[in-house]
C-alpha cells in the first residue's frame, strides 16, 4: 500500500472542497445558516491532513521494524523515526530530489525502496559509498583495501528465544530462533555498532538474484567483492548471518533513499527501547 499517494489524493479532494467552500460556498449561505455536511467531513480535514502531510513528507516518518535483519542494533517490533530531509529534500510521491543536502555516510541507518520492488521499504546500514570496493570475505568487511576493526562484545540473547510460539520444528538451523549469537562491535567510518555473526554458517553468499550491474560483484566460497557503482550504496543488515541484503539483490539507487533512521520511539515490549541508536 502506497500510504504516502493515498494522503497526497486525500489532501487533493480535502483541499478542493476546503476551497469550494472558502470562495464560493460560504459566501451563498445565509449568516449563521450550518455548513454543509460535505464541509464537516471533508473540508475541515484539509488542515489536519496537510499538517500531516507536509511532516511526513519533508521532516519525520514513522516505520515499525518487521524482520529481524538489524539485531541487535532494532528489534522487531521496534517504532523509528526517519529524517526525511538530511539527504536532501524530494518532492513526495515521486521522490525526486529537488533540494540537495547530505549525502550518506559509511554507518547511517537508512530506509529506502526496495529497488526491486519500489512499493517496499527496507532499513540496512550503509556500509559502500559510490565507487567504493567493498569485500565481505571470511565474515570480515574490507572496504577500499582496509579491514573494518571488530572486537568480540560477548553474546546477545535473541527476544524470541524463549517464546516457544516463535520456535522453529527442530529441522534444519533455522536462525530466528537461536538462543544466542556472538555479538562484536565493528566501526565503520566514525561509526561504532554492534553486530552479530554466526561461526557456524558458510561465508558464502547462500541466495543471489539477477540485478542490475551484477558484474560488479565477484561471488567465491568466501563471500562477495562488489565495486559500488556511481549513485549507488552498498547496503548490509547488523545481522549479518541473517539479512538479505545488497549481497544478494545489489545497489540502492540515490533516487530510492526515503532517509536517515535516528530515534526509536516506542516499543510495545520494550520501554526501554525507546531513544536514539547507532
Amino acid at each position: 500500500m502506497n500510504f504516502a499517494l493515498i494522503l497526497f489524493v486525500l489532501l487533493l479532494i480535502s483541499g478542493a472542497l476546503w476551497a469550494l467552500d472558502h470562495f464560493v460556498a460560504r459566501k451563498q449561505r445565509g449568516a449563521g445558516a450550518p455548513p454543509p455536511w460535505w464541509v464537516e467531513y471533508g473540508a475541515s480535514f484539509f488542515p489536519v491532513i496537510l499538517v500531516v502531510f507536509c511532516l511526513r513528507s519533508f521532516v519525520v516518518e514513522p516505520f515499525k521494524i518487521p524482520s529481524g535483519s538489524m539485531l541487535p542494533t532494532l528489534l522487531v517490533g521496534d517504532f523509528i523515526l526517519v529524517n526525511k530531509w538530511t539527504y536532501g529534500i524530494r518532492l513526495p510521491v515521486i521522490n525526486k530530489k529537488i533540494v540537495d543536502i547530505n549525502q550518506p555516510r559509511r554507518g547511517d541507518v537508512m530506509v529506502f525502496r526496495f529497488p526491486a520492488d519500489p512499493s517496499l521499504d527496507y532499513i540496512k546500514r550503509v556500509v559502500g559509498l559510490p565507487g567504493d570496493k567493498v569485500e565481505y570475505l571470511d565474515k570480515k568487511l574490507v572496504i577500499n583495501g582496509v579491514e573494518m576493526p571488530q572486537r568480540p562484545d560477548g553474546d546477545f540473547l535473541h527476544p524470541d528465544a524463549l517464546d516457544p510460539s516463535r520456535q522453529g520444528d527442530g529441522k534444519g538451523a533455522d536462525r530466528q530462533t537461536r538462543m544466542f549469537s556472538p555479538r562484536f562491535i565493528e566501526k565503520l567510518g566514525d561509526v561504532e555498532h554492534s553486530i552479530l555473526i554466526e561461526p557456524d554458517v558458510p561465508s558464502f553468499v547462500s541466495q543471489v538474484v539477477q540485478f542490475p550491474q551484477r558484474e560488479n560483484c565477484t561471488y567465491t566460497s568466501r563471500g562477495v567483492s562488489c565495486t559500488v557503482p556511481e549513485g549507488h550504496y552498498f547496503m548490509m543488515g547488523d545481522n549479518r548471518d541473517g539479512s538479505f541484503d545488497s549481497r544478494g539483490w545489489g545497489f540502492v539507487p540515490d533516487a530510492n533513499i526515503v532517509g536517515k533512521a535516528f530515534f526509536i520511539w516506542f516499543n510495545f515490549n520494550d520501554l526501554k527501547r525507546i531513544g536514539s541508536f547507532h
